[in-house]
């Protein structure tokens, strides 16, 4: 009789893990510039603003060295373009930056003039991704309808776990 509750019960973790499994989120791996690359003359910050980052996805900026680099800086010195004298500066031609938490990262190139001329990049990082917005029913009755669905679904999976005990 135990044996057939778990059954039941991992049936039901199933069902709901199938419900709720389009709400999970997958690293994405960002290219900035997107074909572009990391180079000058590009509008990055329109750029991230058709991007959404999320902690545990992956800038990856890809350009010439030594013609350009990478640094990452704080908001005040991403600002100013001020290279602080402890930063990391970053050469390989295609650095990744792994998102590992949620906040802002402001990071811009410190060859010559090129963070003054535009070539810098600052990003706000979710925690996790929201939910995708679900097309809103015309009338009261429709709402009902769509979350009904959802409960079918999930009860009718049990049902099925408990029928084929």
């Amino acid at each position: 009789m135990a044996s057939k509750q778990m059954l039941v019960a991992v049936f039901a973790a199933a069902a709901l893990a199938v419900a709720f499994l389009p709400g999970l989120a997958v690293a994405t791996e960002h290219m900035v510039g997107d074909d572009k690359g990391w180079t000058l003359n590009f509008n990055y910050t329109a750029w991230a603003e058709t991007k959404q980052f999320v902690a545990g996805d992956t800038l990856v900026f890809k350009y010439n060295s030594p013609a350009h680099n990478l640094v990452e800086v704080g908001g005040p010195d991403f600002l100013s373009c001020t290279k602080p004298a402890n930063a990391v500066v970053l050469t390989t031609g295609e650095d990744r930056v792994t998102l590992d938490k949620a906040g802002r990262k402001w990071f811009f190139c410190a060859v010559s003039q090129h963070c003054q001329n535009g070539m810098k990049l600052k990003i706000t990082i979710l925690e996790t991704a929201p939910p995708t917005p679900q097309p809103a029913p015309t009338n009261p009755a429709g709402k009902l309808q769509v979350r009904f669905g959802e409960a079918a679904a999930a009860v009718t999976a049990l049902a099925m776990a408990v029928l084929v005990l």
